[in-house]
């Protein structure tokens, strides 16, 4: 298989076939953001050649097992959706030759990967299995999207969202606790859950933010330009974006950055959640949870 660097995918995509179709970002300007460091590029599309042969070598593989066991694939790279409507549907007749019984496939996009697409065309890739995206939204706040470089604010979330909304293409979130700053934490969760209250997200993931050596933000610390979070208050602001959500989904906060994992459904398992929350605002300490923070070598 063709694949490059690190690969990366959302927990819930476990049991997907992993394809890569890109490897890179093509924004790469996300002064938190360390994940693709180690390519020698910043982006790079996959030849249809090769994903080609790799779907060949995936197929081979999986026949002991049988091929009507792969029903979804995930396209893999920072941002896939980036690719033209075109490419994509080429990309999804391939998977459809070597694997009939795949009925849908998601990826990692950007939030100004769809606005690339014309309605029609998120018809068309609705049409052809594009399936619950996976978009880092990572806040609401306006002020951190701006500053952490992100390339679009929340109207931009809201107006994109609603696109796939009316293509009939679901999406789920990553949420980044942490990315508003010191004493940020909870109105920056409460800006988030005000934009994700007016969408249809499937699923918010929660990503604890870790900063490294090599990335802007650190260097935005050294200049003290901004400060972080404690630990605690990011469980307080998860605690905030929990409470203020008022939306039918599934929460997790189950990746490598969060010391501690947490998932249900809202808004029936909300009580329990909030409740785990406060429990661990009230008793685990916050050099336990920065010790963590410190030996975590790679998200």
């Amino acid at each position: 298989m063709h694949y490059t660097g690190t690969i990366w995918r959302p927990p819930y995509e476990a049991s997907s076939l992993l394809l890569q179709a890109a490897a890179g970002c093509t924004h790469h300007k996300c002064k938190f953001c360390t994940l693709y460091s180690d390519l020698p590029f910043e982006f790079r599309m996959s030849p249809l050649e090769e994903i080609e042969t790799d779907l060949k070598e995936a197929k081979a593989q999986l026949k002991p097992w049988g091929q009507d066991r792969i029903s979804r694939t995930f396209l893999t790279g920072a941002n896939p959706f980036v690719l033209k409507a075109s490419r994509l549907i080429e990309i999804a007749g391939f998977i459809q030759k070597y694997f009939p019984g795949n009925k849908t496939i998601g990826c990692f996009s950007r939030i100004t990967d769809i606005a690339l697409k014309t309605d029609e065309e998120l018809s068309e890739l609705q049409k052809a299995g594009y399936d619950a995206l996976t978009i880092g939204i990572e806040t609401g706040d306006d002020e951190a999207l701006a500053f952490m470089g992100k390339g679009y604010g929340s109207e931009d979330i809201l107006a994109q969202c609603r696109r796939l909304d009316e293509a009939g293409i679901r999406y789920n979130f990553f949420y980044l606790t942490g990315i508003s700053g010191r004493g940020k934490g909870k109105q920056g969760a409460q800006a988030t859950a005000h934009i994700c209250n007016q969408l249809h997200p499937q699923i918010i993931g929660a990503s604890m933010l870790t900063i490294y050596p090599d990335s802007g933000l650190y260097q935005e610390i050294q200049k003290e330009n901004w400060q972080e979070e404690s630990e605690i208050e990011k469980y307080e602001e998860l605690k905030a974006l929990v409470k203020h959500l008022d939306i039918p989904l599934w929460f997790g906060a189950l990746g490598a950055s969060n010391p501690i994992p947490i998932e249900g459904t809202l808004p029936e398992d909300k009580g329990r959640i909030l409740s785990v929350l406060e429990e661990i605002i009230e008793h685990v300490s916050e050099e336990e949870l920065q010790n963590y923070r410190r030996n975590l070598r790679h998200l």
